[in-house]
């Protein structure tokens, strides 16, 4: 029942709960670079920061190293770019995330139609079991540098995916919170995700396979030379060097900060469309609202380099 509190019985205390309201730093191209104008396509913005609909390319057709090149600088100036209406066969997938170099295979998820590509196939037997922040295998010495993911199948509604810009999320960090994290580094491991249903054996041997890896918190762009906040919930397990309570306490203010809305895209998705993003610069979410309905995706991903 609601009652009305007296001034006396007013809290003279609210804990601090690193909420701080007011406008963001926006900054979507690095710092010295300005916009220039594409000229193999137009872009069609989802919001001032990250995302992108590449409109005028037709990904059946062959790609010049010339409209790679352009494509490149899109993935990078918009951190994830979408392509509608692409009516392509899961080889010319491939062959599209192969200008960006070798592919890589996944240990757990089902397989497409060969090693490279994964499968999501959900319905009411499978739900999406995707729905939590992460950036794809972190857990791998050599994180992926992308994806290129493809819908073939949607639900009446729901599926979206989100996506949230890292670099922004660094930028927007305290000037403490920066000082506080600079130089240290995170564990990430798949164990409590991919490794729960496995026999002990097999899991035994898929950890020495792939050791826990140990990553900067903030790692720096390869390509861009920008800062990105490189930690996740899905398979950061600790900060290396803290105590438990301490590396919990701020990896979770971590987390959050990461997935603040003014970083994130949502991209509604249609048959045959195409997001390509940036798993350097990134973290996503798929949403698993759709349930008991089917949605079919298949994933793949170019080989990427160690964080530093």
């Amino acid at each position: 029942m609601a009652k009305t509190i007296t001034t006396e019985e007013r809290p003279r205390h609210i804990p601090d709960r690193g909420l701080k309201g007011g406008p963001r730093i926006i900054n979507r191209l690095p710092e010295g670079v300005d916009e220039q104008p594409y000229t193999l396509f137009q872009v069609k913005p989802y919001g001032p920061l990250i995302g992108a609909e590449i409109e005028g390319v037709d990904l059946r057709n062959p790609v010049s190293p010339e409209l790679q090149k352009e494509l490149n600088r899109a993935l990078l100036e918009w951190k994830v770019i979408f392509f509608r209406e692409q009516d392509i066969t899961s080889e010319q997938q491939q062959a599209f995330a192969r200008l960006w170099g070798e592919l890589e295979t996944h240990p757990f998820l089902p397989q497409g139609n060969s090693n490279e590509v994964v499968r999501f196939a959900k319905n009411d037997k499978k739900p999406g079991h995707e729905n939590n922040w992460h950036s794809d295998v972190s857990w791998r010495l050599t994180p992926a540098l992308g994806s290129v993911l493809r819908i073939t199948e949607v639900p009446p509604l729901g599926g979206d995916t989100l996506w949230s810009d890292q670099a922004a999320a660094y930028d927007n960090l305290p000037d403490e919170v920066k000082q506080r994290i600079d130089g240290l580094t995170a564990i990430h491991d798949f164990t409590h995700v991919f490794g729960v249903n496995l026999a002990p054996e097999e899991l035994q041997r898929r950890q020495e396979e792939f050791p826990a890896a140990e990553h900067p918190v903030v790692r720096t762009h390869p390509e861009t030379g920008r800062k990105t906040l490189f930690v996740n919930p899905n398979f950061t397990v600790r900060i290396a060097g803290l105590e438990a309570e301490e590396s919990e306490e701020l990896l979770t203010y971590l987390f959050r900060h990461s997935q603040l809305p003014e970083f994130q895209v949502r991209f509604r998705w249609q048959a045959n469309s195409i997001a390509f993003w940036d798993n350097r610069a990134t973290q996503h979410y798929a949403n698993s609202d759709y349930y008991p309905n089917r949605r079919v995706a298949e994933r793949v991903a170019i080989v990427g380099d160690r964080p530093y």
